[in-house]
């Protein structure tokens, strides 16, 4: 779908009309392509005293080729700021107290405007609830309303992020490094991902180029949209993906199927012998599974008054009952195993609530309960559960919504813009990587920080 705002204020006129009226400014976002550099610039590393990550952090930027520098150059008599810079990364872990916060402002302060266009901001702690002594604890949550402020105030497409590393997985984040870094987070802004000691082994790939090779990735509701996206991701990073729809949608089905090289399912997971049928599949054909992404979903929108039974019942299995049988299938007969990765795909509306859609946002909701509820029992398995929460997505279901309703949508987050398809399928990707098998438990809004929900 296109955005012809976007188009316009990318004219001669739209700029100064743009500039001139205080309109929003939507930046062409930088996405993945293959072959381009990991940063738009080097990257600026600093630490708090007494942080423990100032040196895994370093290596994993070198690892990726990117030209780190340890000290902001000196700014040019004359000039208002210092060189370009495509990240900025700091290590928080040490602060321990309200007056060590200051150690933000010191670093940040000089640089902050120096961002260049889709540059990235990464701020690494601990997780309050594991930093020990009371002003530790206070310190470390206090960085998750710094991070979320500096991403309002960061233009152009760039970024901010919050990662909570725990002490004994300092070795486990340059899986998330590298998402968060790359191009491929381009509309995932203001998060605060937590990565444990308990989620599982997190080995290197052989090719961080294609981090799924040797894998067999299962993506429901993949015959269009968001589910066709994420099957051309993962298939991209080196998975064998089983694409799943109704057989109403059997033959978008096959072209995705026969696009990324995969092999398609046509069955409704709602059928009371949908999971048999689906560990008979999997283990028959593929000889199991390592990758599960719940992306089918419907929507039976009215307000609580006017909605039918069945438009509550048909969305609830759906979204969400479905996914439980399926998931308790698929361990009970050891189709998903040790290393594997189960994601969810939730929604802000199941954060904040949208009008219309009791029975959408309680499903969406539904499922981030199932991680919370999952992701330690998995664990104990050796699996991890995570779940993606997009916001305005650029999507024939979104085409559908009315203009003043879509315009509002598009606008109202930090990047101005409603985010595509692909870039709900780049943090699926990244969840679902050998490599971040410490990325445990989360819930990732994919929404360029909208300015609804948390």
């Amino acid at each position: 779908m296109t955005d012809r705002y976007q188009q316009f204020s990318t004219t001669g006129i739209g700029k100064a009309l743009v500039k001139r009226l205080g309109l929003p400014n939507p930046t062409p976002l930088r996405r993945h392509r293959p072959g381009q550099p990991p940063l738009p610039g080097p990257a600026l590393l600093g630490a708090a005293p007494g942080g423990r990550l100032l040196e895994p952090v370093g290596a994993v930027l070198k690892a990726t080729g990117v030209e780190v520098l340890s000290d902001p150059p000196p700014v040019p008599a004359g000039e208002e700021r210092g060189p370009a810079y495509g990240a900025l990364v700091f290590d928080a872990s040490g602060i321990d107290s309200p007056e060590g916060l200051r150690a933000l402002y010191d670093f940040f302060h000089p640089v902050i405007r120096s961002v260049v266009a889709s540059g990235r901001v990464v701020v690494l702690g601990t997780p309050p609830e594991r930093a020990g002594e009371p002003g530790a604890v206070i310190a470390q949550r206090a960085l998750e309303g710094f991070v979320r402020s500096m991403g309002k105030e960061l233009k152009r497409g760039a970024t901010a992020q919050l990662v909570y590393v725990e002490p004994g997985a300092e070795d486990k984040a340059e899986s998330t490094l590298r998402f968060l870094l790359s191009a491929k987070s381009a509309y995932v802004d203001a998060q605060v991902i937590r990565i444990g000691t308990h989620g599982g082994d997190a080995p290197d790939p052989e090719d961080w180029a294609a981090p799924l090779a040797g894998k067999v990735a299962l993506v429901t509701g993949a015959s269009r949209g968001i589910g066709a996206a994420i099957a051309e991701v993962l298939a991209r990073d080196g998975a064998k993906v089983v694409v799943l729809d109704i057989p109403a949608q059997g033959a978008d089905l096959s072209k995705v199927a026969n696009k990324v090289g995969g092999s398609a399912l046509q069955l409704d997971i709602t059928a009371a012998d949908a999971p048999a049928k689906l560990v008979d599949f999997l283990k028959t054909r593929h000889g199991g599974v390592d990758i599960v992404v719940h992306n089918a979903g419907i929507t039976r929108d009215k307000t609580l008054a006017k909605m039918k039974d069945s438009a509550w019942d048909s969305v609830i299995q759906v979204n969400l009952a479905s996914q439980l049988r399926a998931n308790a299938a698929l361990l009970e007969s050891g189709v998903l195993g040790a290393g594997g990765r189960i994601i969810g795909v939730s929604s802000i509306a199941g954060i904040a609530g949208n009008l219309g859609q009791t029975n959408y946002a309680a499903s969406k909701a539904g499922v981030i309960g199932m991680v919370n509820a999952y992701a330690p029992v998995y664990a104990e398995k050796g699996i991890t559960i995570n779940a993606v929460a997009p916001g305005f997505i650029e999507t024939q279901m979104t085409a559908a919504v009315p203009l003043f309703i879509r315009e509002a949508g598009r606008r109202m987050n930090s990047m101005s813009q409603g985010g595509l398809p692909v870039d709900v399928a780049e943090t699926i990707a990244w969840f679902a990587a050998p490599a971040s098998g410490a990325v445990n438990g989360n819930i990732v809004r994919v929404c360029g920080q909208s300015l609804l929900g948390a």
